[in-house]
């Protein structure tokens, strides 16, 4: 039977994924044991979010293929998909609003609702209670759900994103605080890593510390994207590295190769054409 004291939370991850990897997958059930283990969380969804073209990063194959090769991934699964919106966005999509999208779609199931510019959370979601004995009346079937009935949409990412954070105009510093502040951050990071020192540094960060978690990832795992490619490009095996699944996708449609990886070579990375662009208006 459900705790109708525990905090529900959906846990999403956007990146390139390009390809995705076991370590992408591991990283939601690092994530899912943390959260069961403090007897405070629910963790009832995980959701992948591969960026779209319009990213501009140099080696980004099509979001199609990548789609495709996260699906087939979690397909062994029972609680992680993934998610084609932000990919089918003609335009980068900022990561605070892909969370404000999936807050909106779980405040509001149409999905014929227009979502990409969802208003910022006011507060975020809280843990669903349980009233016994309320006579309350009955809700009319167009209300409004309860925002305290909404799971927490948190997003899941490795300690190099959490750093990317200091990066000059990669992120727009509003959008840093609403994500910590309305949403809130697991960050898996390696034990002995510097990101607790990193979250000390950033005012916004240290301000709202209570709503990052930290997970320690102490089965070590080195295993990336770029170093996949890279082993791709030089014929060698990345059997093990990545589903079996997604290895047979990438061999049959020969995906990743030297052309493959000077793609968008020296096109400027949308979020810091955007917010260079921003900043001098």
């Amino acid at each position: 039977m459900d705790d109708p004291e525990k905090t529900e939370v959906v846990l999403l991850a956007c990146g390139s994924f390009n390809p995705i990897t076991n370590m992408h997958l591991r990283l939601f059930e690092l994530a899912k044991d943390y959260f069961h283990e403090t007897g405070k969380y629910k963790v009832i969804k995980g959701i992948i979010s591969p960026v779209g073209d319009a990213y501009k990063k140099k080696g980004l194959i099509s979001a199609d293929h990548r789609v495709t090769m996260a699906k087939l991934a979690t397909k062994s699964s029972d609680w992680v998909e993934v998610d084609d919106w932000e990919s089918s966005q003609s335009e980068w999509m900022e990561t605070v609003k892909v969370l404000r999208h999936h807050h909106q779609k779980l405040l509001s199931p149409d999905p014929t609702n227009s979502l990409q510019n969802a208003s910022p959370l006011t507060k975020p979601g809280r843990k669903r209670k349980h009233e016994p004995n309320r006579h309350d009346p009955i809700k009319k079937k167009n209300q409004s759900p309860d925002i305290k009935n909404v799971p927490q949409v948190k997003l899941l990412c490795g300690s190099d994103v959490l750093e990317s954070f200091g990066i000059p105009n990669l992120w727009k510093s509003e959008d840093i605080t609403e994500i910590v502040q309305n949403h809130g951050l697991v960050c898996i990071s390696r034990a002995g890593s510097s990101v607790q020192k990193f979250i000390y540094e950033s005012d916004i960060l240290w301000k709202h510390k209570n709503n990052i978690h930290l997970v320690e990832e102490w089965i070590t795992n080195d295993i990336s994207s770029t170093k996949i490619r890279r082993a791709l490009r030089r014929g060698q095996s990345v059997r093990y590295l990545v589903p079996d699944v997604v290895q047979a996708y990438i061999e049959k449609n020969n995906l990743y190769s030297l052309e493959s990886e000077d793609r968008n070579a020296g096109v400027v990375l949308a979020p810091l054409q955007k917010n260079a662009s921003d900043s001098k208006n």
